[in-house]
């Protein structure tokens, strides 16, 4: 087992309270911290300590990928940690952006290396996320239905939107919606201003009233804030808006459009940093691409946790992807065997204190905001304390998901 060291990442839209609370530090921070990185990415590896020495997850893996992850792991997934765990605080709002699949990363970063120029693509994996609120979260999560949608621009009243509503109301099918997403980001620039500016101060009357779509409208008037004169304050009202409670987890599958307002969560996700973004960001956005990569058809579904067999109360949050699956483990005293029993895992406590024994002599504790990497090598780990803890690990691969769905395989535990 080895204590993590996480890599903060300080993006502009980060809070100044949130990580510095969790880790027990003195708040306010002295800059923006968005992102907590627990995991072995090129462009943030957590630090360990082995023997005395300084190095990287990324370093002991890549040195040791079957000790480290396992024989199966490592050859299914090129010696690569096929997981990040992130714990996300958003203050300010972040990008309305979309992750690629398997195969388009694999080739449209083929194509990019093949160019010889730098592009959207940083590697060839997919990115698809769970995330989980440790707070109230407000999420811009997929596409509104189509006469939704309508309802939600037309009730603003404002002229400009007429080209974008007659759009919708002529179209059929989820494929207009992508249409009518495209016509507000390739919005004429010398009418971009007045546009944005219409909508934003309708949303800010709107937000007053008791309608359906208030909060949406609020959300509008909040990000316009951060974010002014931005087309993706237009484009959000396409999104559908929800303000998440604490212990909810979505799944933002590959091709699904999604924005955070604001929130700290728990965010699992393939080991990768492949984003395309329209707007509501400092960050380059690449528009063309993010149309060809988004699916209208794709839903953000929240995830329903199954219990599992495991000390205290137990949880596994299952999503259809072979790279993570995530346990939540709420532990009141006694303990037992960690679930999962094997495998490289990355186990973060979000409260309390927990003891984590290895092979009968190997111990660590792990507090508020603690995390520890487990190799495939530690297969007898015992968990107790009072508390909560996550793991992530390895999702099934689709024969296994096969086999289980026919009954021959047990569960992820």
């Amino acid at each position: 087992m080895d204590l993590l060291r996480p890599v903060i990442k300080p993006y502009a839209w980060g809070s100044h309270e949130a990580l510095a609370r969790l880790q027990g530090r003195g708040t306010p921070s002295d800059g923006p911290e968005a992102e907590l990185w627990m995991g072995a990415h090129p462009s943030g590896p957590a630090g360990i300590t082995r023997g005395g020495r300084e190095l990287t997850l990324l370093d002991a893996v890549s040195g040791g990928p079957e000790r480290e992850l396992g024989a199966a792991c490592a050859q299914r997934f090129g010696g690569r940690l096929p997981f990040l765990l992130k714990v996300l605080a958003a203050e300010q709002p972040l990008s309305i952006q979309v992750h690629p699949d398997r195969e388009q990363a694999r080739s449209a970063f083929a194509a990019q290396s093949a160019d010889g120029r730098r592009g959207p693509y940083t590697d060839d994996w997919p990115k698809p996320e769970l995330l989980y609120t440790l707070s109230r979260f407000e999420v811009l999560a997929g596409f509104r239905d189509r006469e939704e949608a309508v309802g939600v621009l037309e009730d603003l009243e404002v002229g400009r939107l007429r080209p974008v509503t007659e759009l919708l109301r002529a179209g059929a099918g989820d494929e207009v919606l992508t249409d009518a997403l495209r016509l507000v980001l390739e919005w004429p620039r010398d009418d971009r201003a007045a546009l944005v500016h219409g909508v934003v101060e309708s949303c800010r009357r709107r937000a007053r009233s008791s309608g359906p779509h208030a909060q949406a409208y609020a959300a509008v008037g909040h990000m316009s804030r951060h974010h002014p004169e931005d087309l993706g304050l237009v484009a959000s009202l396409l999104l559908r808006h929800r303000i998440l409670e604490p212990d909810t987890a979505l799944f933002m599958p590959a091709g699904g459009l999604h924005a955070y307002v604001r929130g700290v969560g728990l965010e699992l996700l393939a080991n990768s940093d492949n984003v395309l973004r329209a707007g509501l960001t400092a960050k380059e956005v690449n528009v063309p691409e993010l149309l060809r990569i988004t699916d209208p058809a794709v839903r953000v579904p929240e995830v329903t946790p199954t219990s599992v067999p495991g000390p205290g109360s137990t949880q596994l949050y299952d999503c259809p992807v072979e790279e993570f699956a995530l346990h939540r483990t709420g532990l009141d005293g006694p303990g037992g065997p960690l679930v999962p029993s094997a495998g490289a895992r990355i186990a973060f406590c979000a409260d309390g204190a927990v003891q984590l024994r290895a092979g009968g002599t190997d111990q660590l504790r792990l507090g508020p905001g603690d995390s520890c990497f487990l190799p495939a090598s530690d297969d007898d780990v015992l968990v107790e304390g009072e508390g909560t803890l996550f793991v992530a690990s390895a999702g099934l691969s689709p024969a296994e998901r096969g086999s289980l769905a026919q009954g021959s395989l047990p569960p992820l535990l």
